[in-house]
């Protein structure tokens, strides 16, 4: 056990010792740097230690893509009878608050929560997967658990029409927009 505990400390003082020597660990002075985050930002990529994507990423990203998401889009048209606790499109996924019908009784009390979750951007069946969870209160005694229920079908397959339905109308602007600009320049070259 001792000569367990001696090779753990030998590792970590040699491994220590060699990360600090390749030049890893750098010290540096406040002053030495800028306080402003965008001018650090531009000062890292320029000596090697950082990267962007794209053309001059932005810091936080752009997550503008997530409205011309149809599938996106129906989910969250479809779920505005309750509200979101979570919506990330980045993480695909969206948890709607415990909500409750108007006929609960006092001594149980009865609450669901939707779950959405995004496997691809196509417009699919298995796309997405919708989960219902019930949460019933007796008294003081509250018991979480999944339920299957007739409303997970119903609710996905309400988001697919609609994103089937938001999907057309998108292709009828782009076909209209994009599609006269290109006939224009036909027109011209001609």
């Amino acid at each position: 056990m001792k000569t367990n505990l001696v090779k753990f400390f030998t590792l970590v003082i040699f491994t220590s010792v060699l990360l600090n020597s390749c030049g890893i660990y750098k010290r540096s002075d406040i002053k030495d740097n800028p306080v402003n985050v965008n001018e650090r930002v531009k000062r890292n990529i320029q000596e090697g230690r950082g990267f962007r994507f794209g053309k001059g990423a932005t810091r936080g990203g752009d997550f503008d893509f997530a409205s011309s998401n149809p599938l996106w889009r129906s989910a969250v048209e479809v779920l505005d009878f309750v509200p979101l606790t979570n919506a990330s499109y980045s993480g695909g996924i969206i948890i709607t608050e415990w909500f409750s019908s108007e006929n609960n009784t006092e001594s149980t009390n009865r609450e669901l929560k939707i779950t959405v979750r995004f496997v691809s951007n196509e417009i699919r069946s298995d796309a997405l997967k919708v989960l219902i969870f019930e949460k019933t209160c007796m008294q003081s005694n509250c018991k979480t658990k999944k339920i299957k229920s007739k409303l997970e079908g119903e609710i996905k397959l309400a988001i697919l029409k609609k994103a089937a339905l938001f999907e057309r109308d998108d292709f009828q602007k782009f076909k209209e927009t994009e599609g006269k600009k290109k006939a224009k320049k036909l027109i011209k070259k001609r």
